[in-house]
């Protein structure tokens, strides 16, 4: 990689490394978990960096390739692992705009999350939280458009299964 490639890759990374880590810790819920996930998403992009066609492009094939990761991490480990409901710790760099007026509430919300199927997850997550397009999270997922609006649908029903009787109380506040 030429030392203007390395200089932008280092460039992308100091912009984009908390959005990613954020990302990574709504799908998995584990701050460890999410740093793992975005160093092999870091280690894929810097392997195709110098082939991007368009630059710009960078944070969307991050977001996907550390989406797809996660899921391909979920599939090989999903019988092992169990879900918990235990307060996450707060951890330095969480972005300021990402704190919930109301904690219970937020606490509420991820460990339903966490209970979600992975899919259904990675497509909420990147809906709601990333504030991302219907076309995008298709292009990011590499499904179809109907498949996404299919997944959505499914998984904000498994959300409120798993919420119940404090889904009011949740949607209230």
């Amino acid at each position: 990689m030429s030392p203007d490639q390395e200089q932008s890759f280092d460039e992308f990374v100091a912009v984009r490394y908390a959005g990613l880590r954020r990302t990574a810790y709504l799908l998995c819920g584990d701050w460890h978990l999410a740093e793992d996930l975005v160093q092999t998403t870091l280690v894929k992009l810097y392997a195709r960096w110098p082939r991007l066609r368009e630059p710009e492009s960078a944070c969307g094939y991050a977001r996907t390739t550390l989406v797809r990761h996660y899921i391909d991490t979920r599939r090989r480990r999903g019988s092992r692992e169990v879900a918990t409901v235990d307060v996450p710790e707060v951890v330095d760099g969480l972005p300021s705009g990402a704190t919930d007026p109301d904690p219970e509430r937020r606490l509420a919300l991820l460990a339903a999350l966490a209970q979600v199927s992975p899919g259904y997850r990675a497509v909420l997550v990147l809906r709601f939280w990333e504030d991302q397009s219907i076309e995008a999270v298709a292009t990011a997922l590499a499904t179809s458009t109907g498949a996404v609006k299919s997944s959505t649908n499914r998984g904000l029903a498994q959300l409120r299964a798993i919420l119940g009787d404090s889904l009011r109380e949740i949607a209230g506040s």
